[in-house]
């Protein structure tokens, strides 16, 4: 299916008032909510396949989260805590108590937030391709290849320089993040990349999507963190990776099942890389609507 027949389905653009700021979404559907969380450097276009597939069986809206291409992007609240907030007054606004929640990279780990600590928010968990930030950043300062594969998330923390040499060829930047690290290498178009560099092209976006990463080395989430157990999952919860992952491999995910306790399922995706719900599709689809209508 193209972009252009994608587009030309009946979702709807809407913006939202959510924690003092305004979300854009997508929505389409009726009944029970799924939200889709998206992860960096995309926006709501990354689940463009399973809208339409989620649709004829439950209400979707897909949001732009913080700072992302026509959300508003102020210069804070990138933390967790206030991510998870923007998500609760989202479902609220919407006229839901709770919802299924389908988090993919930062998506993800925004729901595995919300899940250890407002499980009554959720009604089921999908994670896609993504940790606890907890368990990552474990994973980076113990593991040197994963501190290795995440080399760039080190150099975001610098202030300013990276948004000035990722803004000097950000067109390069989107295809090598996006085009290059897929396995399955027909997910991205050149109109697909096109489309993700003119949102992240919109003033203070690209700012506002390092910010998600620099919030994650602050010495107050790392003492806080450190601390703090986090709360066993109560959430029925389905994990898909793609098993050729090179950016956050499937090792990541090792013991998981130790912060849960509720059903739980892990399924690995062969030959598929971290772009996991564009590069596999229809896979995706039907792990998604037999785990979200029938718990499987």
């Amino acid at each position: 299916m193209t972009a252009t027949a994608l587009t030309a389905s009946e979702w709807e653009h809407h913006f939202v008032e959510t924690n003092r700021i305004r979300l854009h979404y997508v929505t389409q559907g009726a009944g029970e909510l799924v939200l889709l969380l998206h992860g960096f450097p995309e926006f709501w276009y990354s689940w463009r396949y399973q809208i339409p597939a989620l649709s004829r069986h439950f209400k979707v809206v897909v949001p732009d989260l913080r700072g992302y291409n026509d959300s508003d992007k102020p210069a804070s609240g990138y933390d967790l805590d206030t991510l998870v907030a923007d998500i609760q007054g989202l479902i609220e606004s919407l006229g839901y108590t709770r919802a299924h929640i389908v988090g993919h990279d930062w998506g993800g780990a925004i729901a595995w937030h919300m899940a250890q600590k407002f499980p009554q928010y959720l009604n089921r968990m999908v994670i896609l391709s993504a940790a606890p930030v907890q368990r990552f950043v474990q994973e980076l300062v113990s593991n040197l290849d994963q501190l290795r594969r995440s080399w760039y998330i080190l150099s975001f923390q610098i202030p300013g320089i990276p948004e000035w040499l990722i803004q000097q060829n950000l067109a390069e930047f989107v295809k090598n993040l996006l085009r290059e690290q897929a396995i399955r290498k027909g997910a991205f178009t050149k109109e697909d990349t096109q489309i993700y560099q003119s949102a992240l092209a919109k003033p203070g976006a690209l700012s506002a999507a390092l910010n998600y990463y620099r919030q994650m080395f602050s010495p107050w989430n790392w003492v806080r963190d450190w601390m703090n157990t986090p709360n066993p999952i109560t959430v029925p919860t389905l994990v898909l990776w793609g098993e050729e992952d090179s950016l956050v491999p499937p090792q990541v995910a090792q013991g998981l099942e130790r912060l849960i306790a509720a059903p739980f399922n892990f399924k690995l995706i062969p030959h598929c890389g971290h772009w996991i719900q564009q590069e596999a599709p229809q896979t995706v689809n039907r792990e998604l609507l037999r785990f979200l209508r029938n718990g499987e």
